[in-house]
C-alpha cells in the first residue's frame, strides 16, 4: 500500500471514490456472504489512501446481476459508475477484482479508456493502478482478458457435462404432456388417467384419419379438451385443459419422446446485436440456418418402454411422424446446401 501512495495526488482526493459491489446471481448474494463482506471492507483501503469516509460512494445496485453481457441495461450500477467516471467526478474506482466490474473485454477496456482520459485510479485487492500508465494499463488489460477467459472455461465445463448427460439420455429436460418424473427422477406415465386417455384418443384418431387437421376436428366434434402443463408463472407445473390446436397436434406427432427416443440439441440460439436477446437459429426463411447442427439423440433406457404405455400402434405412429419430420428437415437442409454452393460458385 505504501508503494502506491505516490500515485495519489490532491486532484484525486478532491473527487469521490466509488466502491462497486456485485454478485452474479441472487443465490450468491444469499449464500456467498463472505464475498460481499470482503467487497464492503474495501472502504478501509480507500480511507488508508486518504479519502474521507463521506467521500466514498457505494454502488451496490448490481447485486444479483451477471457481468458477462456487454452494455447490459440491467446493470444500472455499472452504467452509473461509467457515467460518474466520464463526468470527472471519480478520483478512484474500487472493486474486489476485475471480474466484479466486468466479465467481457468490451465493458472493461471502455472503462479503462475513460479512466485514463479523466485521470481516475483503479483499486482492487492486489493494488492500485493508474490507467494512463502503460505498465498498469497492460496489467489491467491482462486481468480483464483472464477474467473473460475464466468465464468461458467455466461455461465450457458446464456445457460439456450437460452434453455428456444428453448423449446418455439422462439429461433432465421438460417433458411433454403425458410424461412426468417420479421421486427417483425416472420418466413415467402421467398418473392422471384422463391425460392418458386424451393422448390415446389423439393417436387413435390420427391412425384412423391420417390428418392432423382431422384430429383437431375430431376433438371438437367430441367436445374434448386437451391437457397442457404450464411452463412458467406462479402456477408452474399445473395441469390445464384447453381446446386442441393444429400446432399442438403436430408437436405431439413429431415429438420423439412419444416414439421412445430422447433428443437434445435440435435447435440453436445465438446472441443478437443488443447482447441479450437470443433467437432460434435452426431455420431462417424456412431453411436450416446452421450448416452444422448438433443433434444428440439417444434411446432412453426407460423412455422407450414407458412410451409403449400408449400402445404399440400409437408409438409406431409417433415414430412414423418423427421420421417424416426428420426426412422433411433433411430435404430442406440438402436444398440449403445446394443453394449455398450455387451462390458460392
Amino acid at each position: 500500500m505504501q508503494g502506491d501512495m505516490h500515485k495519489v495526488n490532491a486532484g484525486h482526493l478532491k473527487r469521490s471514490a466509488y466502491l462497486y459491489i456485485r454478485q452474479s446471481t441472487p443465490r450468491q448474494v444469499l449464500e456467498n456472504t463472505e464475498s460481499t463482506k470482503r467487497q464492503y471492507a474495501l472502504r478501509q483501503r480507500a480511507t488508508a489512501l486518504g479519502w474521507h469516509a463521506d467521500r466514498i460512494v457505494l454502488i451496490d445496485n448490481d447485486l444479483g446481476h451477471s457481468a458477462a453481457l456487454a452494455a447490459d441495461p440491467e446493470r444500472e450500477g455499472f452504467q452509473r459508475l461509467v457515467s460518474e467516471v466520464g463526468l470527472g467526478r471519480a478520483g478512484l474506482v474500487i472493486g474486489l477484482e476485475v471480474s466484479r466490474l466486468a466479465r467481457n473485454s468490451s465493458d472493461w477496456h471502455r472503462l479503462l479508456e475513460i479512466c485514463a482520459l479523466t485521470d481516475t485510479l483503479i483499486l482492487d485487492e492486489d493494488g492500485l493502478y493508474d490507467a494512463a500508465n502503460f505498465n498498469d494499463r497492460l496489467l489491467l488489460g491482462l486481468k480483464g482478458t483472464m477474467s473473460e477467459a475464466e468465464l468461458h472455461v467455466m461455461q465450457a465445463r458446464m456445457r460439456g457435462a450437460l452434453l455428456a448427460k444428453a448423449r446418455r439420455g439422462e439429461l433432465r429436460v421438460p417433458l411433454p404432456v403425458g410424461f412426468v418424473y417420479d421421486a427417483q427422477g425416472q420418466v413415467v406415465l402421467d398418473p392422471d388417467q384422463q391425460v392418458q386417455q386424451s393422448l390415446r384418443f389423439l393417436f387413435q384418431s390420427f391412425r384412423r384419419l391420417s390428418s392432423a387437421c382431422a384430429v383437431v376436428r375430431a376433438f371438437r366434434e367430441a367436445k374434448l379438451l386437451f391437457p397442457r402443463r404450464l411452463k412458467g408463472g406462479p402456477q408452474l407445473g399445473e395441469l390445464v385443459w384447453q381446446k386442441l390446436g393444429f400446432n399442438e397436434t403436430l408437436f405431439v406427432l413429431h415429438n420423439p419422446r412419444y416414439a421412445g427416443a430422447f433428443a437434445y440439441g435440435k435447435t440453436r440460439t445465438r446472441k443478437t446485436l443488443d447482447g441479450s436477446t437470443r433467437e432460434n437459429c435452426r431455420k431462417r426463411n424456412g431453411i436450416p440456418f446452421s450448416p452444422a447442427p448438433i443433434p444428440v439423440t439417444s434411446r432412453g433406457k426407460n423412455t422407450r418402454r414407458i412410451s409403449a404405455g400408449f400402445g404399440k400402434t400409437h408409438t409406431h405412429l409417433a415414430q412414423s411422424a418423427a421420421r417424416a419430420h426428420h426426412e422433411k428437415a433433411l430435404r430442406c437442409y440438402r436444398a440449403w446446401q445446394f443453394v449455398a454452393s450455387a451462390v458460392g460458385a
